[in-house]
């Protein structure tokens, strides 16, 4: 079945620059010029995954984002200003897969188009899949941390905790072995495919809205510590 782009932007050249490369990969495109009527069409018929643009009229990407998040968790990916780290980290922090600074390479945006989309349908159809084959892949479960990776669920002291695959993904490469340090390098490939590239910048903004979802359960949440200067781990209990 094909998967359909959603392309929200303000700009009409990068709407149809970009939809044609994406069309030329196989996808279904929609494209949207402001975030009020994008907004109202992903809610009704849900895209496979979004681009937004950050700065647009009627509504910017970050309200749609906010908005889209209270009924959708379709992967969303941010185009942002270039060197423009607030719109990064605050578009990390309300929940998009990942972030594109302008100006981008086409290319580099279908790679990761097509890493989110490869991520998001494993997770989906995993459950079923190993079901037929009677293999589930094990839960994760550390202390308070419950993940159930067939079902994309993770629970903190019973606690539901929503997390994008990006996150689940990070999390899981941490909590497979408690105490021992990963490296941003390391994280990156247990989340990231096909060799796109991201910096430290992007795997550090996913720890910082991780480490953010689960203190909205639990102030005192502290199982994912910094070692400066090497990487990341998952505390051991």
């Amino acid at each position: 079945m094909t998967a359909t782009i959603a392309l929200v932007d303000d700009d009409k050249n990068i709407l149809t620059s970009v939809s044609i490369a994406i069309q030329s990969e196989g996808f279904a495109t929609r494209i949207y010029s402001d975030g009020e009527t994008a907004l109202k069409a992903l809610i009704e018929n849900p895209p496979d995954l979004a681009v937004l643009d950050i700065k647009m009229p009627r509504m910017d990407g970050m309200e749609l984002l906010r908005r889209l998040r209270e009924k959708s968790s379709i992967p969303v990916i941010f185009l942002t200003s270039k060197d423009d780290e607030l719109d990064e980290a605050l578009g990390l922090a309300m929940g998009a897969d990942d972030y594109i600074s302008k100006p981008f390479s086409q290319r580099l945006l279908i790679a990761r188009i097509k890493a989110i989309l490869r991520r998001t349908e494993l997770s989906a159809h995993s459950e079923s899949s190993e079901e037929a084959e009677g293999e589930l892949p094990e839960r994760i479960v550390r202390g308070r941390l419950d993940m159930d990776p067939a079902r994309h669920r993770v629970s903190w002291n019973g606690d539901n905790v929503t997390l994008t695959v990006t996150e689940f993904m990070i999390l899981e490469s941490l909590a497979q072995r408690p105490g021992i340090v990963k490296s941003r390098d390391q994280l990156m490939d247990a989340a990231y495919t096909d060799d796109v590239y991201v910096d430290d910048r992007t795997i550090d903004s996913h720890i910082k809205r991780l480490r953010r979802k689960f203190r909205q359960v639990d102030g005192d949440f502290n199982a994912i510590e910094t070692l400066y200067g090497v990487g990341y781990r998952f505390a051991e209990e």
